[in-house]
């Protein structure tokens, strides 16, 4: 019974998490509300099935599933192995291809936590000049972004692109109530930066409120530039659950023809 009612304690945190009253998500997780109370008050044991149902429908998250498995008597059944394992290879080949292909544009892969895991050549145009601390492994990107020793005295938009960073970090955190997340956020905050006035914000409105560009002062010229993030769709593994690549792109024609230029000089400049 302690299992179980520890599985009910994590079972009600993520319904409130996803704000959906007891009677809602049974009937969202078609069960009984009465069953699901009783799986809350730790009255009754529910089968592994019914974990991975009732996970599933909340949304939770691979490894936060297994730690739900496991408070309730169950074996994980989501693996988590590294990228550089062998079953991964597929994974690792095919990001590689996105990454390298993405080029003369920069593309990045980025972990849970927004560490660094692979890059394409054209990253370097990004982040020239800033302090080898920052550049040291683990490369935490939103670090490098934010910190007046990375990027952030290179961006000329800093006030809107750190509001916009800042708040994919409160819904990232919403999401999965990560406390390693919780704590870069508020390192986060503490680093000294503009303000987002509503006139700068605004600007983004030319984007069709849909993106915040990167403005991006580099040796060649300014760079502007839409971000996309882009997740596999079913993994069953852990590693490639948590897994995410974000592609630059650019803004403008400018920005797009000096991309080209640095990293792709024997296309032309027109293709």
């Amino acid at each position: 019974m302690a299992a179980s009612h520890a599985l009910g304690d994590c079972l009600r945190e993520w319904r409130k998490r996803r704000r959906v009253s007891q009677l809602e998500f049974a009937l969202q997780a078609d069960v009984s509300q009465r069953h699901l109370s009783c799986i809350e008050s730790g009255r009754a044991t529910p089968s592994r099935e019914m974990v991975l149902r009732l996970a599933e429908r909340l949304e939770v998250p691979l490894r936060e599933r297994n730690v739900m498995l496991a408070a309730a008597g169950y074996a994980p059944v989501y693996a988590e192995r590294p990228l550089d394992d062998p079953a991964l290879r597929p994974a690792r080949e095919a990001i590689e291809l996105v990454l390298k292909g993405h080029e003369p544009y920069p593309a990045l892969a980025i972990d849970r936590h927004w560490q660094l895991v692979a890059a394409n050549a054209a990253v370097a145009t990004l982040i020239a000049g800033a302090s080898p601390a920052l550049l040291a492994p683990p490369v935490n990107v939103l670090r490098l972004s934010l910190h007046p020793q990375g990027l952030a005295p290179r961006i000329a938009n800093l006030g809107p692109w750190r509001a916009h960073l800042l708040e994919r970090l409160r819904q990232q955190i919403a999401a999965t109530g990560d406390p390693v997340l919780a704590a870069l956020r508020d390192e986060l905050e503490a680093l000294p930066g503009p303000a987002a006035p509503a006139a700068a914000l605004a600007a983004a409105q030319a984007f069709g409120g849909i993106a915040v560009p990167l403005q991006l002062d580099t040796a060649a010229g300014r760079l502007s530039l839409l971000s996309t993030t882009t997740v596999f769709g079913t993994p069953r593994d852990i590693t490639l659950a948590e897994l995410a690549l974000e592609a630059f792109y650019p803004a403008d024609e400018a920005s797009a023809a000096l991309l080209r230029r640095l990293h792709a000089p024997g296309l032309p400049q027109g293709g």
